[in-house]
């Protein structure tokens, strides 16, 4: 029989804005004495989001009849993932259930930091090669005609740097919908490849090997990994179910299969430093930093010193890549531009040449 759950509008809207206020104040009225009937009709009453004001309401129906709120959060899977059910009951079977939810509320925050620090640094880079290609586009297309035109009349070889300059703008004036269609089908069917597991499985493992940017990335993904689990086996829960859970969430499916591959190797009775040893696109100092932790006993607190070194190299380098971004980002335009402005001039400087 399948899980019952209710659907969300505007589930973006509340992941991003509410849930980890929503969070963090649930965690402090607990922490205070109130009851989680109580704490959830209080955060209800003062929610201005009208979608999760109704599922404040629906949670604290499920809560008074009878049913525990983890039971209530699993209900809407759009909104508490997994490994927000799961903590969240771990708390409850713990008894910690406010500082379960203390730490959720941190983790969500330093989670969303990260996630905003990465989007910021490659947002300018994705604008600057965008507004570059519209340059290159429209000069193509309205302006080499009108040079076009004008060469027709000189009678002599043009440089073949113009030549394919003029090729490529009657292609695209005449062939405009042609290369619509095909970006447009091309963008389609790389879409629905996407969808698949394999495809998602493929580009996320093409975007771990680029350049500088696949060492951000896997980092990134540890980085998350290692705060995620930490604070799933601090909370109580089973660390097989913790490394299922938190694969599943990293958001990158070439490292999921890596860390459910590990799960295997602990499921029969290997430590989790040997399972991870070896596996594709796991960082040596992240296997050994956990095999010291398990000689110590301390895994969890060694699980959030690797993940906050890893945070201090991603902001390192995405200061050093917004510092280098930009000149470079610049000197490409530049040579785009120029490369089509050169092209145009070329047969007006060797008439010039032939006049003089």
């Amino acid at each position: 029989m399948a899980k019952r759950t209710f659907k969300v509008s505007g589930v973006s809207k509340i992941r991003k804005r509410e849930l980890i206020p929503f969070t963090r104040q649930a965690s402090s009225m607990l922490n205070a004495g109130m009851s989680i009937i109580a704490t959830i009709a209080t955060l209800e009453e003062q929610c201005q989001n009208l979608a999760f004001k109704q599922v404040l309401r629906q949670l604290r129906d499920v809560i008074e009849s009878g049913s525990p709120f983890s039971e209530g959060l699993a209900l809407f899977p759009q909104i508490f993932d997994d490994l927000y059910v799961n903590m969240v009951a771990a708390g409850e079977e713990s008894g910690q259930f406010a500082a379960v939810l203390r730490r959720l509320a941190d983790m969500l925050d330093s989670s969303a930091r990260l996630t905003r620090k990465v989007k910021s640094a490659l947002t300018y880079p994705v604008i600057i090669l965008s507004i570059s290609v519209l340059i290159a586009v429209g000069l193509i297309t309205f302006v080499v005609p009108i040079f076009s035109e004008m060469f027709s009349a000189f009678g002599q070889e043009l440089p073949f740097l113009t030549k394919m300059l003029m090729v490529a703008s009657d292609f695209m004036i005449e062939w405009w919908y042609i290369v619509i269609g095909v970006i447009i089908v091309a963008a389609a069917i790389f879409k629905k490849w996407h969808s698949t597991e394999m495809g998602k499985y493929e580009v996320d493992r093409a975007t771990l090997k680029l350049p500088v940017f696949g060492d951000l990335l896997q980092k990134v993904s540890v980085a998350r990994f290692c705060r995620l689990f930490s604070h799933m086996l601090t909370s109580g829960v089973p660390i097989l179910n913790a490394l299922e859970i938190v694969g599943k969430s990293i958001g990158n499916k070439a490292l999921e299969k890596s860390f459910l591959s590990a799960r295997s190797g602990v499921e029969q009775g290997d430590t989790l430093s040997n399972s991870l040893a070896g596996k594709p696109f796991l960082p040596i100092i992240m296997v050994r930093m956990i095999a010291a932790g398990e000689k110590s006993g301390r895994i969890d607190e060694m699980l959030i010193s690797v993940a906050n070194t890893y945070d201090d190299e991603i902001e390192a380098t995405l200061e050093t890549l917004t510092s280098l971004m930009e000149p470079f980002l610049i000197v490409f335009m530049g040579a785009i531009i120029g490369t089509i402005v050169i092209a145009m001039y070329l047969p007006i400087f060797q008439l010039g040449s032939i006049v003089g």
